[in-house]
């Protein structure tokens, strides 16, 4: 009988890099010069941050702050779901950034009709928020890879479990 190979689709993020990114915001927020006052806050929930500050241009500075770092830390910027912006007591600012994690059906089903359509020798079954992907071939499944990775999709991608 011969053998299959196969692979997941998953849609995470590396939870202690998060926790290291936000660190180094909240170091940067208190020694930087026109944020060094605001009284702002970013609390690391376990599905959300949560941004408390003076005004909107802090916010934007605090975003950007979260960006910069998490990049740094091979985050994607696709796991950050910026909430709308809250008016809090005292002229204050707050918003949540949710945590996207797992793929949702409507995207799972996007990915394994477009494996289904291009290669055809794969399989791809939908496995609650992820997508397993199995062939005859390793070839077949490095094809899937690179060709998922051409895509744009609004979650971010990783291929796990490879064997």
């Amino acid at each position: 009988m011969a053998s299959t190979y196969s692979f997941d689709i998953v849609s995470d993020f590396d939870r202690q890099e998060l926790v290291n990114a936000v660190d180094q915001v909240v170091r940067d927020i208190s020694s930087r010069y026109d944020l060094k006052d605001t009284k702002t806050t970013v609390e690391l929930g376990e599905e959300t941050i949560t941004v408390n500050t003076d005004s909107e241009f802090t916010l934007d500075a605090v975003h950007n702050i979260l960006r910069e770092k998490a990049a740094k830390r091979n985050l994607s910027q696709k796991i950050f779901d910026f909430g709308k912006v809250e008016s809090a007591s005292g002229n204050r600012v707050r918003q949540e950034i949710k945590l996207k994690k797992g793929i949702s059906q409507d995207i799972a089903k996007q990915i394994s009709k477009l494996i289904r359509d291009e290669i055809k020798k794969v399989q791809a079954s939908i496995q609650g928020d992820a997508v397993r992907v199995s062939a005859k071939s390793k070839d077949d499944l490095q094809v899937v890879i690179q060709r998922l990775k051409q895509e744009d999709y609004p979650v971010a991608l990783q291929f796990t479990n490879y064997r």
